[in-house]
């Protein structure tokens, strides 16, 4: 227990001298001097320089040792698979990106490992460097089949043998996660949600997407389909059916990237732009932000009022402390967008929920897979009693 909290320490804080350590740790000065010889003779802990500008002897400096063991995580979207890697104290020391457009007689496995091997080479490793990997895409791999559900639009990724042929392709454990659920993870390591047992987020981009966290863990619920709000049910829209073959319902419908230049011209909008949807989208929401009345004014309260309308729903199912908006879409509106959602959900919900931004803008789907990888990879790498 000591070594781990002298290891937690060190990766809250960085380099700790012998004495800080045991002043954090309450324990006395040849038990934290044993401790970390111990630690170091492990492996996990090296020594780093000295302390500078206190008064006295320098002092020696301790660190994790980063290269004690690596992690990788992929997002995957139908456009592309990024992947990258980083070290145990979570530095990312490699990125790689693999465009798949065009790309759809190549195997998804031949995919994920070119993707991962471009990070690993970067990185200067080989695959069995990798200690752990968790993989983010769209949707969810139902734990009772082992097949892709909730994703019909990424091609290539539903056969029922594809978990079974990625295992045998990849040495390292792999994990799978739906990519809005990572992106709540890494909201509550490092962004957001930190300090928060109870949140939910709500992600427009490609897809518009919820994540559940309940006393501090995600619920991915009975088929992992948790979150999956843009299947709601909501005023506004007609009704859909047959909503799996479809993919999509009508809080997708209301309120998605897609959604949104038809809601702009509704508001009188005429410059709509063109290119990828949700490139569109973010550009009229962030000249809407800007606009203090107008057609761009009348189109974001429109937006407001389609997010709030299905995130009234998820109010009064969970009860959330706090809710995080998420995704380019919604960020591109900033504190003008949030206000708006904010007064139109005080409206339309009974609980008050605090409704706050995003604050992991920057690859948010990887960094949370990576933050998993790495949660996972610690929890076995710093078991010193094995």
């Amino acid at each position: 227990m000591n070594d781990r909290t002298a290891l937690d320490l060190l990766l809250e804080h960085g380099p700790l001298s012998r004495a800080k350590i045991g002043k954090l740790t309450g324990l006395s000065k040849p038990t934290a001097s044993q401790l970390l010889a111990r630690l170091e003779a492990a492996g996990l802990v090296i020594t780093t320089g000295t302390t500078v500008g206190n008064p006295g002897p320098s002092a020696q400096l301790y660190a994790i040792n980063g290269r004690a063991a690596y992690a990788a995580a992929l997002d995957v979207t139908p456009l592309r698979i990024r992947a990258a890697v980083a070290d145990l104290t979570g530095t990312v020391v490699s990125e790689y990106e693999l465009p798949t457009p065009g790309r759809r007689t190549v195997s998804v496995v031949r995919q994920v490992a070119e993707a991962l091997d471009g990070a690993v080479k970067d990185a200067g490793l080989t695959r069995s460097d990798i200690y752990r990997a968790v993989i983010g895409t769209p949707g969810a791999f139902d734990p009772s089949t082992g097949r892709l559900r909730y994703a019909s639009h990424l091609p290539g990724w539903h056969s029922p043998a594809l978990l079974d042929e990625l295992a045998a392709e990849l040495p390292m454990p792999v994990e799978y996660e739906n990519d809005v659920n990572l992106v709540a993870v890494a909201e509550q390591r490092l962004g957001a949600g930190r300090g928060h047992g109870d949140f939910l987020l709500l992600w427009n981009e490609e897809g518009l997407g919820g994540a559940v966290v309940i006393n501090g863990r995600l619920h991915r619920g009975f088929t992992g389909g948790a979150g999956e709000v843009g299947f709601l049910p909501v005023p506004g829209t007609p009704l859909m059916r047959r909503v799996a073959k479809t993919n999509g319902g009508g809080f997708q419908e209301l309120a998605g990237a897609q959604a949104l230049p038809k809601l702009a011209r509704e508001a009188g909008v005429k410059r709509i732009g063109q290119g990828r949807y949700t490139e569109v989208a973010s550009a009229l929401v962030a000249r809407a932000a800007e606009a203090r009345s107008g057609p761009y004014r009348s189109f974001l309260d429109a937006y407001a009022t389609a997010l709030a309308t299905g995130l009234a729903s998820m109010v009064a199912l969970f009860d959330p402390e706090l809710i995080v908006l998420s995704g380019e879409a919604i960020a591109a509106g900033g504190e003008p967008l949030r206000a708006r959602v904010h007064a139109e959900l005080t409206e339309l919900a009974a609980s008050r929920p605090r409704l706050v931004l995003g604050a992991v803008r920057e690859r948010p789907v990887l960094r949370g897979a990576l933050e998993s990888a790495l949660a996972t990879t610690r929890d076995e790498v710093f078991d010193t009693s094995r």
